[in-house]
């Protein structure tokens, strides 16, 4: 008799039919891990996602799809978002930016210092996420953080728009905006206001700056609310208002006229300590009623 072949010898059974969504979706992993190209930098542009800023794009920035980012380092580590240099360019080298990457941390936002009184005024979400934002749960950290960058890009937008010396900003993709880098080729930053030692010719010219973006504010409705020497850089003569993610409307936040004369006091302090004279009460009331508050 011949030898019959055991159970065990036999070969195994070849499924038939349709894949299952499991199998589908683990060979469609497995062929993008095994051609998953190779870039020069850190990630792929992503000009094609998230929101752009306004029209017309500034002659200097890549949209190139083909492009890539690489990050270059931290230009600034804040309580509520961390700035990076990114350098955005064409993999031959023909075309290349710098960015600013502002990246909102939302594991930090327990204590956001701005919440309270900043928000009087704007428009909330859902109670829901009311509720979550209030109480700082995971869910509610993430909404803050966003919220905070989908506000500051509404406002740059806004700004640069109507003219405010602001940085342009290139778009914002969830909690991460990317803005226009304000300093040198070799990614050296702008100064800060509060840096910069000027003479008095310099100090008039800027001084007539950032009285003029004052009221170009305040004819707007809005205050920054947070303005200081520390939220203004200085590019080549140029004085420029950044860290706006907590702009007042002057109207619509029952405490909008104190923080447009509390905004025109601290940056007035910097100036009249380098001997500039300034009539701080007089700038507010001519301010006030730019506004429309008198």
């Amino acid at each position: 008799m011949a030898n019959r072949r055991s159970f065990d010898d036999e070969t195994p059974y070849a499924r038939r039919g349709r894949l299952t969504e499991h199998e589908r979706a683990r060979l469609a992993a497995l062929r993008e891990d095994a051609y998953e190209p190779e870039i020069p930098g850190d990630r792929y542009s992503t000009w094609d996602t998230g929101e752009r800023g306004p029209r017309p794009y500034p002659d200097w920035l890549v949209t190139e799809l083909a492009a890539v980012d690489t990050e270059l380092g931290v230009l600034k580590a804040g309580k509520e978002a961390d700035v990076h240099l990114l350098r955005r360019g064409l993999p031959d080298g023909s075309r290349a930016c710098l960015l600013a990457a502002k990246r909102y941390r939302s594991n930090e936002h327990r204590q956001f210092h701005r919440d309270a009184s900043y928000l009087e005024g704007r428009r909330m979400r859902r109670s829901r996420e009311t509720r979550a934002m209030a109480n700082r749960t995971s869910f509610g950290r993430n909404l803050i953080a966003e919220q905070w960058a989908v506000a500051e890009f509404g406002y740059l937008c806004r700004l640069w728009t109507v003219g405010l010396p602001v940085p342009y900003p290139v778009q914002r993709n969830g909690t991460e905006l990317l803005l226009e880098f304000l300093g040198e080729e070799d990614g050296t930053a702008a100064p800060r206001l509060e840096q910069l030692r000027p003479d008095a010719d310099e100090l008039e010219s800027l001084w007539f700056q950032a009285r003029r973006a004052l009221e170009l504010l305040a004819g707007e409705g809005l205050a920054h609310g947070d303005l200081s020497p520390y939220n203004v850089l200085v590019h080549r003569g140029r004085l420029v208002l950044i860290d706006l993610p907590q702009v007042v409307d002057l109207f619509a936040n029952p405490a909008g006229p104190e923080f447009l004369a509390r905004d025109a006091a601290n940056l007035a302090r910097w100036f009249t300590a380098r001997g500039l004279d300034v009539d701080v009460p007089s700038l507010t009331s001519e301010l006030s009623e730019r506004a429309g508050l008198r």
